[in-house]
């Protein structure tokens, strides 16, 4: 290799091109796991870690390669955000989830939702129906 080929920019394009593969790998494999994975908390899991550290390794691909200091605020404020808001969508789709039975109750190691499920059951009015099946409602 020529040393004088060998500038920063081009550490800079080689890092950015890793970033970005790496970062489009993650999303795939998180848009596989979520495909293919056989239960609503193991497609939880496969669609929030994996697609926040793909998002970062992205962002930091488009802060190298833009190479202006002005994006950088903004490509940290977008992937903030989806550490903020990642966590409470798998929280509310885990709940929902919980509340519908689209989850194998016999692979839950503790079962904290409930009690706090049959309390707001017995509150409303309706009648509780959880009778420890497994599966999806009809």
């Amino acid at each position: 290799m020529n040393p004088e080929t060998f500038s920063g920019d081009t550490v800079i394009d080689a890092v950015s091109a890793v970033f970005m593969v790496v970062g489009a790998l993650m999303s795939l494999g998180a848009a596989i796991g979520l495909l293919r994975f056989p239960d609503l908390m193991s497609r939880m899991h496969a669609a929030t870690k994996p697609q926040v550290l793909g998002l970062f390794l992205l962002l930091c691909a488009v802060g190298l390669q833009l190479r202006t200091w002005w994006v950088w605020p903004v490509l940290i404020v977008a992937w903030i955000f989806q550490l903020l808001t990642v966590p409470v969508s798998a929280h509310m789709v885990g709940r929902a989830g919980y509340r519908t039975r689209h989850l194998h109750r016999e692979l839950l190691s503790a079962d904290e939702l409930e009690a706090v499920v049959q309390q707001a059951a017995g509150a409303s009015g309706f009648p509780d129906d959880s009778d420890g099946q497994t599966g999806r409602r009809r």
